[in-house]
């Protein structure tokens, strides 16, 4: 059977269905993000307090994204990503009724488990279904859609929270992810390549074992963690100091700065391809210096500085995220595939958590540079992580070109 490449009638249309399915996910997961200030003030807690609505949703996707690892191999792939997407969907619904934060975080957790069975089964999808050739390109649009996805759900929730409320701008939200999941079911073909079989403990084990034996894999599951907890936090609590003096933006302003993400649509599409024909360590380390550099550029006063240097930043996270989560893939080329894609997320979402609630405690120590310095530490530990990640891969390289010369020379004697 053919596997998906431009040539294929299919392809475009399955582009457009994971694009489709990645926006509708990260749209429903980050919808209480831009109004992290106003439940804040709504329910009289911290802004850090105010973030577990966000907090709670990435942490049970990260939980979740591991047992959806082990069981990924019963399920048709289709099945599993349109349940996880339509009722993350109809959650976003019910949320417009809630007016009680414990029960809000408590949805929102719920939201978030039942999104693990989107992500690491549609990376699952991308490297089993498409030419090998092409899967830069393809994980590039995935992680787009990540972006506009971010994007659509942070200015439709910001603007709406302003003219009614923050429940109506959810439930707004998840109206229309409705009709996209029907687009992506439409859209979307049947897995050509997966062969459903049984779970086996035994076969389990020893797969999720090959995925963590690797230290390549490993330090890019952790490379996950800090890309992802660094750009949450910036963003968790950007709108904190830009709602205060001497920018006192209002909750929409502050909304229309997520437009930012559109570069984000760019760079994975730009880096995906790069990738494709030079060293990913150096496409990374381009991406991790241009989150710092950006980093340091939100330090200055000017408001339109603040914004430069968030677009530098989030160039440089999804560019990064799309080479490593591809790169993962890659690596696990003879395991589970949808073992090694749920691990990378799970680290991921683990970092999005935990990095996001600390730095709403740097944010209370040391204000907006405790969220900066703490982020400019993770981008340094990437950098480093990256360079190993390529160092393992050459003297893996070395030792099967030593051993391979050896019993060449063995069998000639």
């Amino acid at each position: 059977m053919d596997y998906l490449s431009p040539e294929n009638k299919e392809f475009r249309k399955t582009l457009v269905a994971l694009f489709l399915g990645s926006l509708i996910m990260y749209a429903d997961l980050y919808s209480t993000q831009p109004v992290i200030p106003v439940i804040a003030r709504q329910f009289d807690v911290s802004p850090a307090v105010a973030s577990l609505t966000l907090s709670s949703a990435t942490g049970a996707l990260a939980v979740f994204l591991f047992f959806v690892s082990f069981t990924s191999g019963m399920f048709d792939r289709k099945k599993i990503m349109t349940l996880a997407l339509v009722s993350s969907a109809l959650l976003s619904l019910i949320v417009a009724f809630v007016n009680y934060l414990p029960l809000l975080i408590a949805i929102r957790f719920i939201q978030g488990a039942l999104l693990a069975g989107y992500p690491s089964i549609a990376m699952a999808y991308v490297n089993e279904e498409f030419d090998k050739r092409v899967l830069g390109y393809v994980i590039g649009i995935y992680v787009s859609g990540n972006s506009l996805g971010g994007l659509c759900g942070r200015l439709i929730v910001g603007y709406l929270s302003d003219a009614f409320s923050w429940n109506v701008a959810i439930g707004f939200l998840g109206a229309v992810n409705v009709v996209m999941c029907v687009l992506f079911i439409l859209f979307l073909p049947e897995s050509r390549h997966f062969d459903s079989k049984k779970i086996s403990l035994k076969r389990t084990t020893v797969g999720f074992l090959e995925n963590i034996e690797s230290p390549a894999l490993v330090f890019l599951y952790c490379l996950g963690f800090i890309l992802m907890g660094g750009f949450v936090t910036v963003y968790n609590y950007i709108g904190i100091p830009l709602m205060a003096p001497p920018y006192n933006l209002s909750q929409t302003l502050v909304g229309f700065i997520f437009i930012i993400f559109l570069v984000g649509t760019f760079s994975s599409t730009l880096m995906g391809r790069l990738s494709d024909r030079i060293s990913r360590t150096q496409v990374i380390a381009i991406c991790l210096s241009m989150m710092a550099a950006g980093l340091l550029i939100t330090m200055m006063v000017p408001l339109i500085l603040k914004i430069i240097g968030l677009a530098i930043f989030t160039f440089g996270f999804f560019g990064g995220h799309s080479v490593a989560s591809s790169w993962v893939g890659i690596l696990a080329n003879r395991r589970e595939k949808a073992q090694a894609s749920s691990l990378y997320l799970l680290f991921y979402y683990v970092g999005s958590s935990v990095i996001g609630a600390l730095g709403g405690v740097f944010l209370d120590w040391f204000g907006w540079a405790g969220v900066v310095g703490i982020v400019l530490i993770l981008c340094l530990l990437g950098v480093l992580m990256s360079l190993s990640v390529n160092k393992m891969i050459l003297k893996d390289r070395r030792h099967r070109h030593y051993y391979t010369h050896q019993r060449k020379v063995a069998g000639q004697h």
